[in-house]
């Protein structure tokens, strides 16, 4: 990847636990809360006794842009003489609200939030820098992983996470190959892979942010078939490894891209051991759950896809295996008033600064590891 460059800078990432509210006991909430992990009760798990739980997300960011022009990326609309008039003001509101929404996030099940968070459409290191030093974040000690994208626009693909529950061993940018001849010379963001080790496993976090649908479905087709071919190229480095695919997907898992291109299936019965993957948010997106809005209608861009090794098809597995999922939802990530009632508080609006938070919403799943009792 020459001329891109890793910047692993100190940040606040929040870690979650949880359980199951029908099938578990009320959980007894230990003193490793503050670092994140919380031990729950559970009943009705084989080999019944504590477990660590970890919560893993994604949020797309909507344009998280600093006030100063990047050479060769066209960045303009967010600068402070630009369309957006994008002012220290409204760049310092802007950090303020992404650092409360991603320190809630995963806090539905563990005070302590995520683990690790895969964030898209962030400019660069200084704007991940000037976020993690919020205070919501900065207190929690979260760090951020970056490689510089090509492009065009500037925006890029990032991973926070808290050191003391995601040990780094890792990290590179795989790019997106656009395939054919007229779109030679074009760029966009690729793929982020980091890997480390979470509850003492090998987990992978694969974070990307598949074309606009501004491009034709086959660009974001040809984004699930190389997706595929890095998931399959870890798989062979290491069987066992724990993957996690996320971003924003800008198609639902039913699409081909997801369904098909990667392969993400809907039913848990249908994933291939080993190798396979299971997109839990398809029935999510059925009962009418999603993370964006247009034209009226929901849609789930933002998934989060598990390998068949996360999997506890029979409810006996005590290594890391996912647990539970949801679409985070807080009432001031949506608007509450107005004809857009309901839907994702972004930050602009028909062109005016309305200071939210984003035009997505956030995932998170929640994984799970068991402790034999003695």
């Amino acid at each position: 990847m020459k001329g891109y460059r890793i910047l692993i800078v100190a940040l606040l990432v929040v870690v979650g636990c949880g359980a199951p509210a029908a099938q578990q006991k009320k959980a007894a909430i230990t003193q490793n809360q503050k670092a994140g992990i919380v031990q729950t009760q559970k009943a009705g798990v084989a080999q019944a006794g504590k477990a660590d739980v970890y919560a893993v997300g994604f949020y797309n960011l909507e344009n998280l842009f600093d006030t100063i022009h990047d050479q060769r990326k066209n960045d303009y609309e967010f600068l402070p003489d630009g369309t957006n008039k994008w002012t220290s003001e409204k760049y310092t509101h802007k950090l303020r609200n992404m650092a409360r929404a991603l320190a809630d996030m995963g806090t539905d099940k563990v005070a302590g939030g995520c683990a690790a968070i895969g964030v898209a459409e962030v400019e660069n290191a200084r704007c991940l820098r000037d976020l993690c030093a919020q205070k919501p974040l900065k207190a929690r000690d979260i760090r951020y992983i970056h490689i510089e994208g090509p492009d065009n626009r500037g925006i890029d693909c990032a991973l926070l996470y808290n050191p003391r529950l995601f040990k780094v061993r890792n990290v590179k940018l795989v790019p997106y190959v656009y395939v054919k001849r007229e779109d030679a010379g074009r760029a966009t963001r690729g793929f982020l892979v980091v890997s480390g080790t979470m509850g003492g496993e090998h987990v992978t976090i694969i974070v990307n942010h598949l074309p606009s649908r501004g491009a034709p479905s086959f660009a974001r087709e040809e984004g699930g078939r190389q997706l595929r071919v890095v998931k399959d190229s870890l798989l062979r480095d290491d069987p066992g490894v724990k993957l996690l695919i996320m971003g924003d997907m800008n198609d639902d898992p039913q699409d081909r891209s997801m369904a098909v291109a990667l392969g993400a299936k809907r039913h848990m019965k249908d994933v291939e051991s080993p190798g396979g993957l299971w997109n839990p948010w398809w029935d999510v997106l059925a009962k009418g759950t999603g993370t964006l809005v247009y034209q009226g209608a929901w849609n789930l861009f933002d998934q989060i896809i598990v390998s068949s090794s996360l999997l506890d098809r029979e409810g006996t597995a005590t290594s890391l295996k996912l647990w539970q999922w949801e679409v985070f939802r807080r009432d001031y990530l949506l608007q509450q008033r107005g004809r857009h009632r309901g839907e994702p508080f972004r930050t602009f609006s028909g062109g005016n600064w309305i200071d939210g938070y984003s035009d997505h919403l956030p995932t998170v799943v929640y994984l799970k590891k068991v402790k034999k009792s003695l």
